[in-house]
């Protein structure tokens, strides 16, 4: 009801001012009452037939009945019907950047004249969200925030017939702050390269992009926590840097930072997991094939409850016009490690030796390498390049990096000692 009831002696002190001419916000004044509760008593006592002075014999019972007699169309004497906002969509709203209470409430009345006053519509839209889970109260920005982290259980595979011998699959998940969206993606290990792959899955799924990627302090990500200054993994910042996002780790102690990915991590476990307890899968492509399956059915064939809507539609609807599009091509694993030059000016890399000009010998670089390709670096500078070789302990070396002296030692040859003989 959008304004309060007053007691009956109270009314019959508001009538009384009001036969005597005292205008209602005066009443209002003297009564400590809205104006608005006062004027809706005048209403009703009108529309009942009443008149001042009241009969004595008309008791408080009989005049809250008669005040409050409910007419044919079932709402009571003196009231209008207050169309209800649509609380979802408001909440739907509230997520997109610049949008306020105020705007939506300014839109409402526009459209619905009688409706609720301005404060009236925020209690009743916080009395609504105050019944969301914790997670779904958070305010999470359209295209902002991107969860993620590891289910606490892991999918059983049959990695030899023969046998039956197991191997326990990882479940990484993660999920759109505002929408959400929920992905998940099987991964043999919870190392950098399963790390970085489920990463790369994740945002050719949601085909987009969010602003900051926001990981528990896992080690894999993290390579020191602090709620300051926190140091990212140098590849998890490489990647996340190739799809011009930023990695926010979640603030230590501060659980309400890792709510809404641990809120997914349960229903990934209960919607996923419980529903392949009795398979048997023989690798982890087919794994990830019956957890695409389910994640298609919970994204988008499964309302959110109070909200509903799908998550994939929330998806287009409030995250897509915020989320930044791919770069043309997906990240390449490139891993780092912090080595000292040799005094041959060779370092190694995974059982290989590689060259760098021979005057940073000694010194401490770092060495950026991919599948394909070795970079070697010296306080930011990269020194030199080399094509991957396979771990043989053998050395590949550039004749420039070598001094020239050693160049030409090694110029000398059985044949040319011969030919200068």
């Amino acid at each position: 009801m959008p304004t309060e009831r007053l007691a009956m002696r109270r009314v019959r002190d508001v009538i009384r001012m009001k036969a005597a001419g005292l205008p209602s916000r005066e009443i209002a004044r003297r009564m400590g009452a809205a104006p608005s509760t006062v004027r809706l008593t005048i209403r009703r006592f009108e529309a009942a037939g009443l008149s001042w002075p009241l009969p004595d014999e008309l008791t408080d019972a009989a005049l809250e009945a008669r005040l409050f007699a409910k007419t044919g169309n079932g709402n009571r004497q003196g009231h209008r019907r207050i169309v209800e906002p649509d609380w979802a969509a408001v909440h739907r709203e509230l997520k997109r950047k610049h949008v306020t209470l105020s705007i939506l409430w300014e839109e409402y009345i526009a459209a619905e004249p009688g409706g609720y006053r301005y404060s009236r519509f925020c209690e009743l839209y916080r009395a609504w969200e105050g019944r969301l889970s914790v997670t779904m109260r958070q305010a999470h920005a359209a295209g902002d925030k991107l969860f993620v982290d590891y289910a606490g259980d892991g999918v059983p595979v049959v990695v030899d017939r023969l046998t039956g011998e197991r191997r326990t699959v990882q479940v990484f998940v993660a999920v759109l702050g505002a929408s959400n969206f929920t992905y998940a993606q099987a991964t043999w290990t919870q190392g950098l390269a399963d790390w970085i792959s489920a990463h790369v899955g994740t945002l050719a799924a949601i085909d987009g992009v969010p602003a900051l990627l926001v990981p528990d302090n896992t080690k894999v990500a993290v390579i020191k926590a602090s709620l300051y200054d926190p140091q990212i993994n140098r590849t998890y910042a490489e990647m996340a840097a190739h799809y011009g996002t930023a990695v926010l780790p979640a603030r230590p102690r501060k659980p309400r930072d890792k709510a809404k990915v641990e809120q997914a991590v349960l229903i990934v476990e209960r919607w996923l997991l419980g529903r392949l307890r009795h398979r048997v899968f023989y690798s982890l492509a087919e794994v990830n094939a019956a957890i695409g399956e389910l994640l298609t059915r919970l994204n988008e064939e499964r309302p959110i409850r109070r909200l509903g809507v799908t998550r994939r539609q929330l998806l287009e609807e409030i995250d897509r016009p915020a989320l930044k599009p791919l770069p043309t091509s997906p990240y390449v694993l490139a891993e780092w490690r912090i080595r000292r030059v040799s005094l041959d000016y060779h370092v190694e890399v995974e059982k290989h030796y590689y060259s760098v000009p021979h005057r940073f010998a000694r010194t401490e670089v770092e060495v950026r390498f991919t599948a394909r390709t070795v970079e070697i670096f010296h306080k930011g500078e990269r020194i030199a390049a080399h094509q991957r070789m396979s771990g043989n302990h053998k050395h590949t070396t550039v004749p420039e990096h070598m001094a020239s002296s050693h160049r030409r030692y090694a110029g000398w040859t059985i044949a040319r000692i011969r030919q200068d003989a």
